[in-house]
């Protein structure tokens, strides 16, 4: 018997095999869930998120294109994975966008007006554009979660705008767990340490953070991308009944350091 047997939900979005997300997907059908994918609509992409299913071993699940910042395509998607899967039991909110020349050290206040737009947009208004378009998908109550950063609480160099998106997706998701428990639906996110994604390495300074973390946490070591989607399969499983509104750090202690 697996945690999620039974279950079916659908994950935005796979980059490839070392995204968190890819990460989660292989760990919820392992856990017997039926899973949806999104991608963003370019043709680059779709053949690296193809390639990335492959390796996980689930290359013959739904897939659909979609672009978060398009309110057409956001009902485009879940109008035909409605189609597809009649209902579901869980979202996945694993994306974020910001313009790469703004993640660097010491350029945050050289953020213009429309990199901040874009990055709030698609890192943290696509969750309520998400959850909104989900709803008539959940009649019978499910879990959303969505992925964020100790960016969001902490001025971390290099990381710049993130944080600022990261820190209004989680308030977000506070405000949805509000709304949405009536509807038996629970919304958390879960708050990675540094991990090598593709849009990780987009930050300013990484490797540095990945020595520091290393250093100082508790556990003296980074995360691996299989255990934050071990922690994601708990979120989005029955075990966590009870839990909604919360951020869950898989970080090996370091939110939890003075320094």
């Amino acid at each position: 018997m697996g945690l999620l047997d039974g279950k079916k939900g659908l994950i935005l979005s796979i980059a490839n095999d070392r995204s968190i997300a890819w990460h989660i997907a292989v760990n919820a059908i392992a856990q017997g869930a039926t899973c949806g994918f999104g991608y963003l609509p370019v043709e680059k992409m779709e053949r690296r998120v193809r390639r990335a299913m492959e390796e996980g071993g689930f290359a013959g699940a739904w897939l659909h294109p979609i672009d978060v910042s398009r309110d057409e395509d956001i009902e485009t998607f879940f109008a035909a994975a409605g189609q597809q899967f009649g209902s579901i039991d869980f979202l996945v909110h694993s994306l974020a966008f910001a313009n790469r020349e703004y993640l660097q050290i010491g350029r945050f206040v050289s953020t213009t007006r429309e990199v901040f737009r874009q990055a709030l947009d698609i890192s943290a208004y696509s969750l309520i554009a998400m959850a909104r378009a989900a709803l008539p998908l959940m009649p019978n109550g499910g879990s959303i979660v969505a992925l964020t950063y100790l960016g969001s609480e902490r001025a971390v160099p290099g990381y710049n705008i993130m944080g600022v998106a990261k820190a209004a997706l989680e308030s977000s998701a506070r405000y949805l767990a509000m709304e949405l428990g009536e509807k038996r639906i629970r919304v958390n996110t879960l708050s990675a340490g540094p991990i090598r994604t593709l849009s990780a390495m987009a930050v300013g300074g990484i490797d540095e953070m990945f020595e520091h973390v290393q250093r100082k946490s508790p556990l003296k070591r980074n995360v691996e991308g299989e255990e934050v989607g071990r922690t994601a399969v708990y979120l989005l499983s029955d075990l966590a009944s009870g839990v909604t509104g919360e951020n869950i750090y898989v970080d090996g202690g370091f939110n939890i350091m003075g320094v």
